[in-house]
């Protein structure tokens, strides 16, 4: 018979079923001589044997089965209805009985704190902390046995339930153990976390701190002193007006008073007492091996524990073979992709920095680390070098100015500031960069002096050509084993024999760039420079994304023609409707003209640096609504004529510039026009050939995942994500050991647990987050302040899209968008302005809203939770910050 009632110290972290994360943690703490409480646990058996006697609990919970987590109303509704039932219900008198005899153990004349514990609590993935109702200062068996029932029926507060339904969790098989803990009446109470909560510094630990109980503290009806220690030092002091407290009473329950005034502003905690705790909160993460989230209180000289569980908010920390301080930059926000990746993604994209190893071809990345399902950088090395920090911030600051500024600010700080990187190593890393760099700037130099500017982007089409032919053929000529180690073999390549000659056209035309700028510099100011700049980017011939977009838009004038084409369309939820397309009027000649667009463009995918994304070609069902909103927003042929409007404006603004300097230079400014234009136009080239790479590396792979599924080496081909480049080749030669279902299951839970992390742009190997700060701009009050990257101003109803598949824009309305990579592009059309959370000048979506003249502003935290659906908003591409506008300032 399972038992109703357990001592703390009967009780450890292998009885989480029956007491839930916060009776197990306090028998844990309490077994390993933790300051805890005395006190016991009401088991979950007990919680169980009590709804059992309702007739209506099973009529209940399916009520909750139907209601949806943001449904407040109806939460509010059944959770209240379900509380009184509860409540209502007599408790078994053989519970009761468990209850009295520990009760009479542990001291009938005491005061104790009564509460819930469920047994999907305080979980390292999960934390339901707070959700469940607390009863302090419990005196008597009757009141007791109240604070428990009524702790049972907390179990479905509100937020509770709500937080079950987003989160997956079934309402029956969360259970609630209740914990009688002995009921200290402290002078100073409060919250201790192991880690810096805020910035995620793992060797900070961050101490609040206030008078009394320390539920005025949780409660939020005090601010607490703010202690933060590091290396047994206190490194933050913050100490606050603490105007009111709770206390305990004799006679049972609390009260509120308000604190004299001389002790309002007194520290609550010595100096010395603050080391103590610190230790204290060392002493319980050191014994579970992660951070904790601690409440403690303090009480005649001495600290106690009243609970600890992990702090569930923490971004993981990118893992390194020693203990030096580190840099790491998410890849993510480089490459304007911010989604978390699979195994396989991540194992694909790890391979490219191998290049620079002693020997790349051993397994292991050093330069690209997994975190949460992102990918990151380690730039520790090239920072430390001064001259290469100052070309990396200018770098970064045209990918995304949080970006720069996040990585000026840690390179500032004392801690980087004692990095020496070893002569050996750079010298080591120098040759490698010279085999790269040397032949690499010879081209450059060739582009800039000598070559046709306009032959560029044919040369480098037929090179991407070439590339693809000779990959396609090596990769699909072998099989099994070897054909994934020559895929780790091309990653490891790919650097030196296919980007770095891709992108030679790019770096000649930054150059060219920055040239032509500081000769226009001499001539104009600012504001004249920048406009003539903006008019000059427009319409870039060559570039192979707005290519696409303006082939998708002829894929959508052909569907326009066709009625039923448009239904089809419209109504399509699956790629089913690819074959639908036969049976009706028109249906042939738009299939003819996708099957064109696909074989060009079909390998492409929003956030398509990640391999396990599904291709447009794939499913073309995700190209659908950015046909659907050409057709909405365009009219038939408008993105041709804007394009060619383009050409024309970037052609006079050309003959401008040239117009600006004396006949002496007409001909040096002149080929500085023609460079920008044409090697401007490839910047996308070389991720281009990368994409279209590695999709010809997806189809290998999953050809040998079909022959795995078919030995029965795995159940379903997509599994073959869940594993690395290392795991596939042991599964197809028969050398994997682990369990390839569990080890399926647990890495697609943790993507899921991934997706709902905040990706961070710029961490260290302590953890911290570091977020950066954008400079000072000239925006009114209230203006939401981010990069401008395409001049301009518009005003118009702001659609809040967060995946492009899902995206209805309407005629004259603002895209606002976490990110944009080219699956993006297609929607380009049909907005009129552009705001994203992720990115800078030289991002993809900022280059496409200058080249179709769209104002844009990037790089606002937050913009898509900020900027509500509907809202109509300005967008000042030119000073960049967008306004929230009310109906009185339209």
């Amino acid at each position: 018979m399972e038992k109703y009632v357990l001592s703390f110290i009967e009780i450890d972290k292998s009885h989480l079923s029956e007491v839930g994360g916060k009776g197990a943690n306090l028998g844990e703490m309490t077994k390993a001589g933790m300051p805890v409480p005395q006190g016991f646990c009401v088991t979950t058996a007990a919680y169980r044997a009590f709804i059992h006697t309702s007739e209506l609990m099973d009529q209940l919970f399916t009520q909750l089965d139907h209601i949806k987590h943001d449904d407040l109303e109806q939460i509010r509704v059944h959770g209240q209805q379900i509380r009184d039932h509860l409540i209502s219900l007599t408790m078994p008198e053989d519970i009761q009985d468990a209850i009295l005899e520990v009760w009479k153990v542990n001291g009938q004349n005491k005061a104790y704190a009564v509460r819930s514990s469920a047994t999907a609590e305080d979980l390292p993935s999960a934390s339901f902390a707070g959700q469940q109702d607390t009863y302090l200062n419990i005196c008597g068996l009757e009141s007791l046995f109240a604070a428990i029932q009524r702790c049972w029926a907390s179990l479905f507060t509100d937020r509770a339930i709500s937080y079950r339904t987003k989160n997956g969790f079934d309402h029956r098989d969360v259970f609630l153990s209740v914990v009688i803990q002995e009921m200290v009446f402290p002078e100073v109470a409060g919250i201790m976390f192991t880690a810096d909560p805020i910035t995620g510094h793992r060797n900070t630990v961050s101490i609040d701190a206030s008078f009394g109980l320390g539920e005025a503290l949780v409660s939020g009806l005090v601010t607490a002193d703010l202690y933060q220690i590091r290396s047994g030092k206190i490194t933050k002091k913050q100490v606050s007006k603490k105007e009111i407290a709770i206390y305990g009473v004799p006679e049972g329950g609390t009260i509120t008073r308000q604190l004299p005034l001389e002790q309002q502003q007194q520290q609550a905690l010595p100096d010395q007492r603050i080391i103590e705790l610190a230790a204290i909160g060392q002493r319980i993460e050191a014994h579970y091996g992660l951070e904790q989230d601690i409440e403690w209180g303090y009480a005649e000289g001495k600290f106690y524990i009243l609970q600890s569980r992990p702090i569930t908010s923490l971004y993981p920390v990118p893992q390194v073979s020693d203990n030096d301080f580190h840099v790491f930059l998410n890849l993510g926000y480089i490459q304007v992709m911010t989604d978390p990746m699979k195994p396989l993604a991540i194992s694909l994209l790890s391979n490219i920095p191998a290049f620079f190893k002693n020997d790349p071809e051993s397994n292991g990345s050093k330069f690209l680390l997994e975190a949460g399902g992102r990918a990151f950088v380690d730039f520790t090395g090239p920072l430390s070098i001064k001259p290469v920090r100052k070309q990396l911030l200018k770098v970064f600051g045209g990918m995304d100015e949080l970006l720069a500024a996040a990585v000026l600010e840690v390179t500032e700080r004392d801690a980087f500031q004692q990095i020496s990187i070893p002569n050996k190593t750079l010298m080591q890393v120098g040759r490698k960069m010279a085999s790269i760099i040397i032949p690499t700037a010879v081209k450059v130099v060739n582009n800039l002096y000598f070559k046709n500017p306009s032959h560029a982007a044919k040369e480098a089409n037929d090179l991407i050509e070439k590339i693809v032919a000779h990959t396609e053929k090596e990769i699909f000529d072998a099989s099994g084993s070897d054909r994934i180690r020559l895929i780790r073999h091309g990653m490891r390549r790919m650097l030196p024999d296919i980007l770095s000659k891709i992108a030679v056209n790019l770096i000649a035309g930054v150059l060219t760039s920055g040239r032509l700028k500081k000769e226009l510099d001499k001539q104009l100011d600012e504001a004249g420079r920048s406009s003539l700049f903006n008019k000059l980017s427009k319409s870039m011939p060559g570039n192979v994304t707005t290519e696409m977009g303006l082939a998708l838009g002829d894929l959508a004038d052909v569907a326009r023609l066709h009625p039923k084409v448009v239904e089809i369309l419209q109504s399509a939820s699956t790629s089913r409707f690819y074959d639908e397309l036969v049976n009706i009027p028109g249906g042939m000649e738009f299939r003819r003209a996708l099957d064109i667009f696909m074989q060009k463009y079909g390998m492409r995918a929003i956030g398509e640096i990640d391999i396990t994304k599904p291709r447009w070609i794939e499913d073309p069902i995700l190209i659908v609504p950015s046909i659907l909103s050409n057709i909405r927003t365009a009219e038939t042929g408008e993105h041709r004529r804007k394009f060619k409007q383009g050409e024309l404006e970037a052609v006079k603004a050309g003959q401008e510039i040239i117009a600006q300097f004396p006949s002496s230079k007409t001909k040096k400014m002149s080929r500085l026009v023609q460079q920008y234009r044409s090697l401007m136009g490839m910047r996308e080239h070389h991720k281009f050939v990368l994409i279209k790479v590695m999709y010809i590396y997806k189809q290998a792979i999953l050809e040998e995942a079909r022959t795995l599924v078919g030995k029965g080496a795995l159940l379903r081909e997509d599994d073959i994500f869940c594993f690395t480049l290392e795991e596939i080749i042991k599964l197809i030669e028969n050398r994997f050991t682990g369990k390839v279902k569990d080890i399926v299951e647990a890495r697609e839970k943790q993507y899921e647990q991934n997706l709902k992390l905040k990706s961070p742009r710029v961490m260290t190997s302590e953890g911290e987050i570091i977020t950066g700060k954008l400079r000072e701009g000239n925006a009114p009050v209230g203006a939401i302040v981010g990069t401008p990257v395409s001049a301009g101003i518009v005003e118009g109803i702001a659609r809040v899209v967060l995946k492009p598949e899902d995206a209805k824009l309407q005629p004259g309305e603002i895209l606002v968008a976490p990110y944009t990579d080219p699956g993006w592009t297609p929607l380009f059309i049909s907005a009129v302005g552009l705001i994203t959370e992720v990115g800078g000048m030289m991002t993809h979506g900022s280059v496409v809203a200058r080249e179709y003249g769209i104002p844009a502003v990037v790089g606002i935290e937050r913009a898509t939770e900020i900027i509500k659906d509907g809202s109509y908003v300005r967008v000042n591409g030119t000073n960049g910050f967008v306004q929230v506008l009310d109906g009185s300032n339209r």
